[in-house]
């Protein structure tokens, strides 16, 4: 654990393309060491993937990591059109992780705060569309390709469409993943368009379009048992030169995530 405290730094100093600045005071460090119970997966343009932390090769339930399989397969359609949706608190009996809900929301913002309850809400009306355009065996077969990589066997085996429950948009155990698990799919080719329309999503314009290695950041919530649960969290993003995903020990929670992801991988300010 000291060696990799000691030279995450210097990777990712390495990764950029930089060379390492002599080490600042501890209060003016550019980048922080990761703490006890975080695990990192970290890749390059190069594509190979780099292991640290916490054992970064076990899965865990992902959380609304569950929203990038959704933004695979309807994000062009939701965003196309203009979704909205009010987050309350609450939504047809089930509860947001942030009691106090996220107010009105579009697309990007409830991607960006891990608004469950909004993909909960927007998975059920697109689950109408594929029955009547695909019929339950074609669109089951589409919903277990885009999840297929965090089902396991945990979805019972048939022809037809499970209800879209608030498992589908990461509460409870039935998708997980783990850091090692969810770099490989993001640096998959057939993730490509996934990874561009987050970062159309997550960037502000001014960033997407003028901003070289412009950072998106995607920090999650999971909520982990059925009663008192204490969550962890997590988070992922990419600059086009590093792809990373970090997660957090659990009673971490997004604002930690989305924290500690901007300290660990140097992330500038406004970026």
């Amino acid at each position: 654990m000291w060696i990799i405290k000691s030279l995450l730094p210097l990777f990712v100093c390495a990764l950029l393309g930089a060379a390492p600045a002599p080490a600042p005071p501890a209060d003016k460090a550019l980048t922080a060491p990761l703490l006890p119970g975080e695990a990192l997966a970290v890749a390059g343009t190069d594509g190979q993937v780099h292991l640290f932390g916490a054992e970064p090769s076990r899965e865990s339930a992902m959380g609304g990591l569950a929203m990038l399989p959704w933004i695979k397969l309807e994000g062009m359609s939701w965003a196309s059109d203009d979704l909205r949706f009010a987050c309350t608190g609450k939504w047809d009996g089930q509860p947001c992780w942030q009691p106090k809900g996220h107010g009105k929301l579009n697309l990007a913002s409830a991607l960006l705060l891990d608004c469950h309850l909004a993909f909960l809400g927007w998975g059920r009306a697109s689950l109408h569309g594929w029955l009547r355009d695909y019929g339950d065996g074609a669109a089951r077969a589409r919903l277990e390709d885009a999840f297929e990589p965090f089902l396991g066997h945990r979805i019972p085996p048939g022809n037809g469409l499970p209800a879209i429950s608030p498992d589908w948009v990461g509460d409870g155990e039935l998708l997980r993943t783990s850091p090692e698990a969810m770099l490989t799919w993001l640096l998959d080719p057939a993730q490509d368009e996934t990874v561009r329309h987050c970062k159309r999503l997550l960037t502000t314009f001014k960033n997407y379009n003028y901003a070289e290695n412009a950072w998106w950041i995607k920090a999650a919530y999971a909520p982990e048992g059925t009663e008192a649960p204490v969550g962890r969290a997590w988070a992922v993003g990419s600059n086009g030169q590093i792809t990373a995903v970090l997660r957090l020990p659990r009673g971490g929670g997004w604002a930690d995530a989305m924290r500690r992801f901007r300290e660990i991988l140097m992330v500038p300010k406004g970026m």
